[in-house]
This record gives structure tokens, C-alpha cells and sequence, in this order.
């Protein structure tokens, strides 16, 4: 007589320790699951449409400025603290959680052209059109104290920006040329030029220190180093930079923002030709700053309206815009990679959530769960052209739209009047030239 029975190797189920994850047992031959695909994509799209139905992503305006809002500084240590300058010579720090000014100071005589943290938080540096560097305590002063800056440099000419080091009590101006200072010196400790024009922006590399890139309005990119105190080498475009970030996570990438709408995400070890050409906005493009992850870039622009784009990718995945939003002029990513500050004409800080549906606060577990859940569904679903025209779907304002469509019609009547050029021409008269490899003039060593 046979006898068939179950039987169960607790190896395979038991957990060895409460920490062990729970073993699911699960079958994934397909034709016991025959409408797993189906359900899927409903679950897909309507985790796309509920995306869209939440995003939101505007959170506070943070208005007290009487002039524009011309430059942005993060804190080095507090997530919550903010300095802006503005254009009539104001400084104010704020307080993003209580979205208040908690002080106001009068910094310089005409515009704001650059603020800048200490690493450590203690302090911060401005520089002015009167041609000053002032050093500032982050703590107001004491009861009966009047607020007097810690240090003050006169220079010889008009400084157009500053950045600080990110680890040693130094920090870069440019105008000029570009000066490497000492904190405890009145006199810089070296000065780099490469060309005859003013430089508009200058900033350290965070990872290697030592480096640091400016950008001039003779279209020139230059990378110096510090220890050497000579430029190493210049990549020139076809219009004026207006600044660059360094990527946080990989040292030798650095984004710059163009006056051609685009912007270019260069390797410093092949200037030649950019990794990526940024397009979409319409125009100029005034500012850019990394989120620090590495992995996403926010861009302000002339064309009143924010963009953020993936590192890899030439579109951007996101718009921000409001009805009184003018042209923005400065952009921050704040250091917890959730929120975005910007800084525009008429005199307010906007705060941006940095995923437009995320749901801020504190979620359950069976949220979270959810969430995951819907977003690989999303990743897999991604390029089916229902969910992909939804997902990718932003409502416009109607100048930028008008303009967009009429660089459509540009840029196609461009295309095929090279077409036309290279099939009436001698083959080979007219080589084609790649979209990343158009816009950049030379590079020098």
C-alpha cells in the first residue's frame, strides 16, 4: 500500500532570527497568473493620473525684500536657515520653518552681487557694487551692540561674486580677475586671470577642493587650480556663461548655464564636447544648482519659470511657474534634496517642493509600502504611450508655449535647409555635426 503525505523542511520557512525577513513562497509561472500584466497597467496608470491630480508642488512665498532677490546662500549646518541679498544692498535671514525674516541687514551700497557661507556656519561673506568684502557674524549682535560687520576689504575694482572654500579659512572673489584670499589677510594671496573681460561667477569644486571654475562674458569657461595659482584650461562657446555647479558626487562634472537657453553638463577632463545639452527653456538661463544627490540639477531662467533635469537626460522632468513669478535670477536645492528656493524680480523667495506629489509629513508604513509599490510600477510601465503622454503632460503659460512652438519651427526650417545645403553640395562639403559638438567654438590648454 502506498501512502502519499506532506512534508516541509522548516529550512526553507522558519527564520533564524527575528531580524530575517519573512519568506514569501510565490510562483511565477505565467499561466497561473494569466491577467497579472492587465491589472498592472490599470494600477499604473491610475498611480500616474493620481501623480498628477496631487502634484502641488508650491509650498510658500517668502516676501520682506524691497528690491529683487539677486543672490541665494544655504547654511552649511541648519537645514532651516537662509540668507538672500537683494538689490538694493539688503541681506535678510530667514527661518524656512517659520517661513519668517529673523534679521535684517544693510550690507552694501547698491546691488547684492554675492553671499557665501563659512564651512562651519559661523559666518557669512557679501560682496557689493562699493566695491567691499564684508564678513558678517551668522548670530546677531547682543543687546546694545550695533550690527557692524566682523571684516571689511576695499578693493580696487567691483567684485561680481564669491564663493568659500569647503574646507580652510578661504574664499575666491572674481571681477576682474579672479582673487584667492586668506581670512585673516586684507590683501589677496594670488590672482588668476585668462582673457581682458569681467568675470561674472566663480565657485569652488566640492570634492576636490583645490579646483575651482569661473566663467567670464567673453564666453570663456576657465578651471583653475589652487595650489599651482595658474588656469589649467578653457573651454569657449558660442554665447556667454552665466555661472556652473559642481556636481556634489562626481568631481570632474561640472552643468553651465548659457545665455542659448541650454544649458551643458561638461567632464573637465573632455572639454571638447559636453556630455549632454540641457534644452527647454525659452530663455536665458540665469542660474543652476545641483541637488545633493548629484543625480538632478534645478535651473532658473529669463523666461520667468524653474526647471528641473535629470543629470542624463537633455529634457527636463519638471516646470515650476506662477502668474506673479518675473524672471528669476537665483536657484537653491536646500541640503536635505526635498525642497528648491528661488529668488525673482519682484522681490519674493518662493519655496518649491522638489517632487511636485510627495506628501510631506510623517507616513505609515502601508504608505510607504504604497508608495514603493507604485513607483516601480510607474518605472515599468513607463514607456507605454498612454501613461508616458500623462506622466510627461505640464500645463504652460502662454508665452512660454507661443515660444516654444516657435523654436519648433525654427529649429525644423535650420534642419532642412542643411538637408537641402548637404544634397545639392559635393558629398562630403558639408559634414554633419553632432547637436553636442555645435556649440562649443575651441579649447584651450
Amino acid at each position: 500500500m502506498k501512502v502519499k503525505m506532506l512534508s516541509r523542511n522548516p529550512d526553507n520557512y522558519v527564520r533564524e532570527t527575528k531580524l530575517d525577513l519573512q519568506r514569501v513562497p510565490r510562483n511565477y509561472d505565467p499561466t497561473l497568473h494569466p491577467f497579472e500584466v492587465p491589472r498592472e497597467y490599470v494600477r499604473a496608470l491610475n498611480a500616474t493620473k493620481l501623480e498628477r491630480v496631487f502634484a502641488k508642488p508650491f509650498l510658500a512665498s517668502l516676501d520682506g525684500h524691497r528690491d529683487g532677490v539677486n543672490c541665494l546662500a544655504k547654511h552649511p549646518k541648519s537645514l532651516a536657515t537662509v540668507l538672500s541679498g537683494a538689490c538694493d544692498g539688503e541681506v535678510r535671514i530667514w527661518n524656512l520653518t517659520k517661513r519668517k525674516c529673523i534679521r535684517t541687514i544693510q550690507a552694501h551700497e547698491g546691488f547684492v552681487r554675492g553671499i557665501c557661507t563659512r564651512f562651519c556656519g559661523t559666518s557669512f561673506f557679501t560682496v557689493g557694487d562699493d566695491k567691499t568684502v564684508k564678513q558678517w557674524k551668522m548670530d546677531g549682535p547682543g543687546c546694545g551692540e550695533e550690527e557692524e560687520p566682523l571684516h571689511t576689504i576695499l578693493g580696487k575694482t567691483v567684485y561680481t561674486g564669491i564663493d568659500h572654500h569647503w574646507k580652510d579659512p578661504a574664499f575666491a572673489t572674481c571681477g576682474q580677475q579672479v582673487d584667492i584670499w586668506d581670512e585673516q589677510r586684507t590683501n589677496p594671496i594670488c590672482s588668476m586671470t585668462w582673457g581682458y573681460d569681467s568675470i561674472s561667477s566663480v565657485k569652488f569644486n566640492p570634492i576636490e577642493t583645490f579646483l575651482l571654475g569661473s566663467c567670464a562674458s567673453d564666453r570663456n569657461i576657465v578651471l583653475y587650480d589652487m595650489r599651482q595659482a595658474t588656469p589649467l584650461k578653457k573651454v569657449i562657446l558660442d554665447m556667454r556663461t552665466n555661472t556652473i555647479c559642481w556636481n556634489p558626487m562626481e568631481a570632474f562634472i561640472f552643468t553651465a548655464a548659457n545665455e542659448d537657453y541650454n544649458l551643458y553638463t561638461f567632464d573637465m577632463r573632455a572639454l571638447d564636447t559636453p556630455l549632454m545639452v540641457h534644452m527647454d527653456h525659452v530663455s536665458a538661463v540665469l542660474d543652476v544648482d545641483y541637488s545633493p544627490t548629484g543625480k538632478e540639477f534645478v535651473s532658473a531662467s529669463f523666461d520667468k519659470s524653474i526647471r528641473i533635469f535629470p543629470v542624463d537626460r537633455s529634457r527636463s522632468r519638471e516646470v515650476y511657474h506662477t502668474k506673479r513669478m518675473q524672471h528669476v535670477i537665483c536657484v537653491k536645492w536646500t541640503s536635505d534634496s526635498k525642497y528648491i528656493m528661488c529668488g525673482s524680480d519682484e522681490m519674493n523667495i518662493r519655496l518649491w517642493k522638489a517632487n511636485a506629489s510627495e506628501k510631506l509629513g510623517v507616513l505609515t508604513s502601508r504608505e510607504k509600502a504604497a508608495k514603493d509599490y507604485n513607483q516601480k510600477l510607474k518605472e515599468k510601465f513607463q514607456y507605454h504611450p498612454h501613461i508616458k503622454r500623462i506622466a510627461r503632460h505640464r500645463h504652460l503659460p502662454k508665452s512660454i508655449y507661443s515660444q516654444i512652438q516657435e523654436q519648433r519651427i525654427m529649429k525644423e526650417a535650420r534642419r532642412r535647409k542643411e538637408l537641402n545645403r548637404r544634397k545639392h553640395s559635393k558629398p562630403g562639403s558639408v559634414p554633419i555635426v553632432s547637436e553636442k559638438k555645435k556649440h562649443v567654438v575651441a579649447v584651450v590648454k
